[in-house]
């Protein structure tokens, strides 16, 4: 997936030409390349290593491979990488469960070298200082400290004792004001890695300072969910595809009758709202105007039909959206120059309510390979929608951050990256 480590067209490549001339203070953030020697140097870096397990084995190492290229640049350059990250919530109780000494030997096999474990107890900065240039180690959960979620200048000491710099590379957890996420950026010269530093040049060049026109992609069950995006984006968009369940709520503001349909019906002056404000700022809001429909909501149903929005029965639900639909919106992609991507079209885990993401997300990804499109993605739906289709690895970067990545679609800042900003 390009999530882990991929350059942005227009962009990314950009930036990498900065780093490579030596001018990489055209970004608003320290990166690696700021950082001079760290031979020898203590570097606390914080990774997000929270993958999902089962029977004692990882079962995704995306977030593992996407700690690699920093982890393993400071390594090669006689650092001490002392990995921060946090596993699962055990609201400051240290747990045999939650333990990060289970993440050691993957993570070792997806670096390529050993990996230490230092646990809390006892002496960790004896630990330390043991270690030699090029050696890594990750910490125990920092979550085993009651403070860590509170920012507690204590922890944030605790932790700072550790190490000479302090390098973020967990975009994901950067909608955090933590001890790990923030405090320390305040307490050690701060810098990006190279995962955060790609995340932030993507989303720069999605919504930052974007190529227009720009489109953005927006599906998901309940309009109530996405209030803060829809009102950001229609300011900052020209085409708005709005799919999923969301869109019923849209249609049905507009009196269409979208029968048993999942629908937020109490928010339809909220949705007229977001459309006059969409009008406003001359943003195009796409709805589906045929649909797919069935009756029941299970894997190839017998009722399952394609019609016109105006046509729902009072016993069929919206499933998808309809091929017309889908092959007007491709035509709308194709006029634009930027895509940002939050949110399934349709009930896309059950077949065929996949049919239109599958098409569209094939449409983009084409688009982009072709040089046409910088195509940015995020959001665990979209993640898995995209995989489904199989055109993760074609889109211009996919971010498997969750809630930092909703928040920043939000237009909200993030604390773990306002942190990280030149002063």
């Amino acid at each position: 997936m390009n999530g882990a480590g991929a350059a942005v067209p227009g962009l990314g490549n950009r930036a990498k030409d900065r780093a490579g001339n030596g001018d990489s203070d055209l970004k608003p953030f320290k990166t690696l390349d700021d950082m001079g020697d760290v031979r020898g140097k203590a570097v606390l870096v914080r990774e997000d290593l929270n993958v999902p397990m089962h029977d004692g084995a990882v079962t995704d190492d995306t977030r593992l491979r996407a700690a690699m290229p920093t982890v393993n640049e400071l390594s090669d350059k006689g650092a001490k990488v002392l990995i921060l990250a946090h596993f699962g919530r055990p609201k400051g109780q240290p747990s045999a469960e939650l333990s990060l000494s289970q993440i050691v030997q993957p993570l070792s096999d997806v670096l390529g070298r050993p990996v230490r474990y230092i646990d809390w107890e006892g002496d960790p900065a004896a630990a330390v200082a043991e270690m030699q240039p090029g050696d890594v180690a990750v910490l125990e959960n920092t979550r085993f400290f009651g403070g860590e979620e509170k920012n507690d200048p204590k922890v944030v000491d605790r932790f700072a004792a550790l190490g000479d710099l302090y390098v973020n590379d967990a975009f994901s957890a950067a909608h955090r004001a933590h001890a790990s996420t923030e405090g320390l950026a305040h307490r050690l010269p701060a810098f990006a890695g190279r995962s955060m530093e790609r995340e932030l040049d993507a989303l720069e060049a999605a919504l930052g300072k974007p190529q227009k026109p720009v489109a953005a992609v927006v599906g998901g069950a309940k309009v109530s969910t996405k209030l803060d995006v829809l009102n950001h984006l229609v300011a900052k968009v020209d085409h708005l595809i709005i799919g999923g369940g969301m869109a019923n709520t849209f249609l049905a503001a507009r009196g269409v009758d979208v029968g048993k349909s999942l629908c937020e019906h109490d928010l339809a002056e909220t949705a007229e709202k977001i459309m006059d404000a969409a009008d406003a700022a001359e943003c195009t809001i796409h709805l589906p105007y045929d649909v797919v429909v069935a009756k029941e909501f299970a894997a190839n149903p017998p009722s399952v039909r394609t019609c016109n929005v105006h046509e729902v029965a009072a016993d069929e639900m919206i499933l998808d959206v309809g091929p017309a639909a889908v092959e007007a919106l491709a035509d709308v992609l194709k006029t634009c120059r930027t895509l940002v991507w939050n949110g399934p079209l349709g009930a896309f885990e059950i077949a065929p309510f996949d049919a239109a993401t599958v098409a569209l997300a094939k449409t983009a990804a084409a688009l982009t390979k072709e040089g046409s499109l910088v195509s940015v993605a995020g959001g665990g739906d979209t993640v898995a929608a995209l995989n489904h289709a199989g055109v993760a690895a074609d889109f211009s970067f996919v971010s498997t951050a969750g809630g930092a990545f909703l928040e920043w679609m939000e237009g909200k800042e993030l604390p773990g990256v306002k942190a990280l900003e030149r002063d």
